[in-house]
């Protein structure tokens, strides 16, 4: 692997999540190949590369959707240190893991509101039996989601869309709506998987803000997977290059951003260079608001 290049990041050294040589075979295919990285505490730490990098599949490997062929994946959970790749993909959001997906998955024939209380349920330590006969604890649950869910709409400016059906809103706010319902589970870790596709240059402009607000205002951590440079640039603390499954570099955007091998794999289009170069510009401005 690659020797990272950037100093600690001031904010926390506290290892969040450590992914130490993971590596998966789809058959024949090397999808992911060796790959090591740390994700520290109230950070945003962003994986970039061409299609078909491994960038998906990693994520998949912490989502535990896939197992790893080979590696670990520890995490601090909220009772300390334990083994991802060990647990249960259904315990993977108790322990304070939330995921937006590329094609956003979303009720569409249920309201905002709806869709955002159903994203907490997640979050409930309240049993079948007190469900059943609805205890006061169950109550207190209830109100406390309610409470959680009206917290997240106004953080995000849902207020206008609360009671719309998903079905009908335009891309760029259900996109907005599945961010929201990541957050009603109160994440330690957010994976946010291309949160820019498919938005408009405004549209990105307000996910930027949104993600700079999440760690910095509610100091939930973010790992992302996004292929906007520009937004890389604004958002990321640290970024990951990968190509052919592979790790390539890993430091501060302009760093990774100017090596000459992350330079050279993304030579396979013409746009994403032009992007690079534009966009290699000291990352000063961090995404705040002005």
């Amino acid at each position: 692997g690659q020797t990272e290049m950037s100093h600690i990041h001031p904010q926390s050294s506290q290892v969040l999540l450590s992914a130490r040589d993971l590596s998966v075979r789809f058959g024949g295919v090397l999808a992911v190949n060796q790959v090591s990285f740390d994700v520290r505490q109230g950070e945003v730490f962003t994986l970039i590369g061409p299609n078909g990098a491994g960038k998906t599949t990693v994520f998949n490997l912490i989502s535990r959707i896939y197992t790893p062929t080979t590696g670990t994946i520890d995490y601090l959970g909220p009772d300390g240190m334990l083994r991802l790749t060990d647990q249960a993909p259904h315990r993977i959001a108790r322990l304070g893991i939330a995921r937006t997906f590329q094609n956003i998955e979303l009720f569409e024939h249920a309201t905002v509101l709806q869709n955002l209380l159903i994203g907490r349920h997640t979050h409930r330590r309240t049993g079948l039996w007190s469900e059943m006969f609805f205890t006061r604890r169950t109550r207190r649950a209830e109100i406390e989601a309610r409470e959680k869910v009206e917290q997240v709409i106004d953080f995000l400016d849902l207020q206008h869309h609360r009671e719309s059906m998903v079905a009908g809103l335009p891309y760029g706010v259900r996109k907005v709506v599945e961010l929201a319902r990541a957050l009603c589970t109160e994440p330690r870790l957010l994976l946010l998987d291309e949160p820019s596709s498919g938005l408009n240059v405004e549209e990105t402009d307000d996910m930027a803000f949104w993600i700079s607000d999440i760690k910095n205002e509610l100091g939930i951590t973010v790992l992302m997977v996004e292929h906007d440079m520009g937004l890389v640039s604004k958002v990321s603390d640290r970024v990951l290059a990968m190509s052919m499954g592979a790790e390539l570099a890993t430091g501060t955007p302009a760093e990774v951003q100017s090596h000459p091998g992350v330079v050279e794999a993304y030579l396979g289009s013409v746009d994403d260079v032009s992007s690079l170069r534009r966009e290699n510009a000291p990352a000063s401005a961090q995404g705040v608001r002005a």
